[in-house]
């Protein structure tokens, strides 16, 4: 198992620790539902310095991601990032990702941390564009600082105007004396704030530097469990579990970083698609009754016919009731449809509802 530069110091705060994705990572810290609030209500630190990293530049570097990706990259300026998609030849996704643009023929790339190795082979496969490619990952750390006090903690330590710095907007500069920190105003728990890219040598000094700047305004070291339920809460799609190398972004309801005004993989099948719908979905949905639905778990119809699964499921630490998200067949995908969620052999009444659930 992979180590991020900061296990010692998950260790040393009394983290639990669960191996994901091939690394030892902190699970919870004081507990799921206090981590979940202070990010919601003020702020919490995630090293999620896990995650992939590749740089692709060169002069055929736009035009590889263009091609490999769904989002339109031609409508990234310099200092902006995309959130995108790879699809892959069957009509499914290989991952999705965020693709930032540093300055004309210099592309930075973060992919999730189980498909690193993948998502590589599978780009390297179509470069014939001639881009340059560099694989990062292990030489860089990654801290998301979220929640609605996130700006104002971050902002004790840099002199990089972060009022000045758009959602998907990213600058390059000075944190708490470490050079050259690409601070994204990017993030996965709906709650606003900032991730701050680095080297691994620096992460013990951003970590501490973070972590005291916000001691007053009540900042907690965050663990994956609160990452998952805050992004549930917000309907965030996770890879492996709500989008996959058989789900396609029509399904997903990612039609909106799937851009037909290029050429890119899987085109045409997706173009059929958004063109004559789909015969699946994924959905929001609340339970109407008490129950915790989980990954997996079967979604019937009044009479008991499987129509379709849950991919992520939870109790909302906000709202206080089992949601998540699940494929479901048509016409049992349309808003305010009642479905059942099997929950121990249970048939719990559910409704179909719009993300976000907060």
């Amino acid at each position: 198992m992979k180590k991020t530069a900061l296990y010692d110091k998950h260790v040393s705060l009394g983290a639990k620790i669960v191996p994901f994705a091939g690394f030892e990572m902190p699970v919870q810290y004081s507990g799921v539902t206090e981590e979940h609030f202070a990010v919601r209500e003020k702020a919490g630190l995630f090293d999620v310095s896990h995650m992939g990293q590749f740089f692709i530049e060169g002069p055929g570097s736009k035009d590889l991601l263009q091609f490999v990706t769904t989002n339109n990259v031609d409508a990234l300026e310099n200092g902006k990032a995309q959130y995108s998609c790879l699809p892959n030849e069957n009509g499914g996704i290989v991952d999705d990702l965020i693709v930032y643009k540093m300055e004309d023929d210099k592309y930075f790339v973060v992919v999730n941390a189980s498909n690193i190795e993948k998502d590589w082979n599978h780009i390297s496969k179509y470069n014939t564009f001639g881009a340059q490619m560099t694989n990062a990952s292990d030489a860089m750390s990654l801290l998301a600082v979220q929640g609605p006090r996130a700006t104002e903690i971050l902002q004790k330590i840099t002199e990089t105007n972060l009022s000045e710095i758009p959602y998907y907007n990213f600058a390059v500069g000075s944190v708490a004396g470490v050079e050259n920190v690409i601070i994204s105003n990017t993030g996965y728990t709906g709650s606003g704030g900032f991730e701050i890219y680095f080297n691994n040598e620096n992460a013990v000094q951003l970590w501490d530097a973070i972590i005291n700047a916000g001691e007053a305004e009540g900042i907690v070291p965050a663990g994956l469990a609160a990452r998952d339920t805050l992004r549930l809460e917000k309907g965030f799609c996770l890879y492996g579990n709500d989008i996959d190398d058989t789900t396609s972004p029509i399904e997903a309801g990612l039609g909106w970083i799937t851009k037909f005004d290029k050429d890119f993989v899987s085109k045409e099948t997706f173009a059929k698609q958004k063109e004559e719908g789909v015969t699946r979905k994924l959905v929001g949905f609340e339970l109407q009754d008490k129950g915790v639905p989980r990954h997996d778990y079967p979604v019937v119809d009044a009479e008991g016919n499987v129509i379709g699964k849950v991919t992520s499921g939870t109790q909302s630490p906000m709202k206080k009731i089992g949601l998540g998200l699940a494929y479901v067949d048509k016409p049992h995908f349309k808003l305010g449809s009642e479905i059942f969620i099997q929950v121990r052999n249970k048939n719990i009444p559910a409704k179909v509802v719009k993300a976000p659930f907060v």
